[in-house]
């Protein structure tokens, strides 16, 4: 417990001293984020806001939190992802290029670390899954969950609030997991943790700073890891659906603009205001609102699922399934 404290504070503390520094290098060296037509704010930004994340979680999990061989491959691929996304943040990547980390990263974790979706619990008539599925799958997972972070990164408090939220949920799970390295898990959790809530206090409310690629890429891959070893832990008998509610947000608002990009003829990739930020911004909510509102949101779903995790994965699965079609057709109604 003690060291689990010492994770949350130390990256906490690192990640709020820090990027006072970070604002005055990037304004220094122009490293600013310019408004264009698919952010809503207003003046020049620095987005390097990930960099103290990252220093106050690869910092407090390295000193305080024991490291194992598989912590080792986790921490091994967010230094490449966070490179990467500094890298972006200072001169733009190609999509491909991020991709490729993105593989490479996703790669580490799951063959050398062996972390990956192995048992279906039943959904659609699958438990143990081939190999050849199971690593195609972990794969799609790993890259789908934190582009699906990144992508929500898009509005003041957003992106920081979320990634608490999820990784709280885990936290509390990996606490109560006997598992040998569960708790390994948690302190990993709660280091992001500290870094992020440590970044929020400048992102919050009239953001002076971004948490950029750097950030999102770090803890939407962090988070995609959560979610696997939750469903390895084994916790319930529909663990596969409640995580998917755990991440219900990003991933259904990610899913849902690919979607509508491949129908109007565009690359999925291709930046737009479809966000559902963007849509409850244009209804007149403040930031902070819809903050308040997606976070509650994502929440309750977990709560729901939660409550109903004893039943089948197939039953749990089609009542979420029920309620992102609702909320998407929500969100169409509200773009009128």
């Amino acid at each position: 417990m003690v060291s689990s404290i010492l994770c949350f504070v130390w990256s906490f503390l690192i990640s709020v001293f820090a990027i006072p520094s970070i604002i005055n290098v990037a304004h220094l060296k122009q490293l600013l984020d310019e408004p264009n037509l698919r952010t809503v704010h207003m003046s020049l930004t620095p987005r390097l806001g990930g960099v103290a994340i990252f220093a106050g979680f690869a910092s407090a999990i390295t000193i305080f939190g024991d490291i194992d061989k598989e912590i080792q491959q986790v921490i091994a691929s967010c230094i490449i992802l966070f490179f990467v996304g500094l890298k972006d943040d200072i001169i733009t990547l190609s999509t491909f290029k991020k991709f490729f980390v993105q593989v490479l990263a996703a790669g580490i974790v799951i063959f050398i670390g062996d972390i990956r979706i192995a048992d279906f619990h039943g959904f659609l008539g699958w438990h143990e899954l081939p190999d050849g599925i199971s690593y195609a799958f972990s794969f799609l997972v790993i890259i789908g969950i934190t582009n699906a972070i990144n992508l929500i990164d898009g509005l003041d408090g957003l992106a920081g609030s979320i990634t608490v939220v999820i990784s709280g949920i885990f936290i509390c799970f990996f606490y109560n997991q006997p598992a040998a390295n569960s708790a390994l898990y948690a302190n990993l959790g709660l280091a992001l943790m500290g870094g992020v809530i440590g970044f929020l206090r400048y992102n919050f409310r009239k953001a002076i700073i971004f948490m950029g690629d750097t950030g999102s890429l770090v803890c939407g891959f962090l988070v995609s890891i959560f979610a696997i070893k939750f469903i390895q832990f084994d916790y319930m008998p529909s663990s596969p659906a409640v995580a998917v509610s755990i991440l219900i947000l990003p991933t259904v608002d990610t899913a849902r603009v690919f979607i509508i990009r491949i129908l109007k003829g565009k690359s999925p990739f291709s930046p737009d205001k479809n966000h559902i930020h963007h849509i409850l911004k244009a209804k007149g909510l403040s930031s902070m609102q819809i903050v308040a509102i997606l976070s509650s949101g994502n929440m309750c779903i977990f709560g729901l699922a939660y409550l109903l995790s004893d039943f089948s994965t197939n039953l749990v699965m089609a009542i979420i399934a029920i309620i992102s079609l609702l909320l998407c057709l929500l969100l169409e109604w509200l773009k009128k």
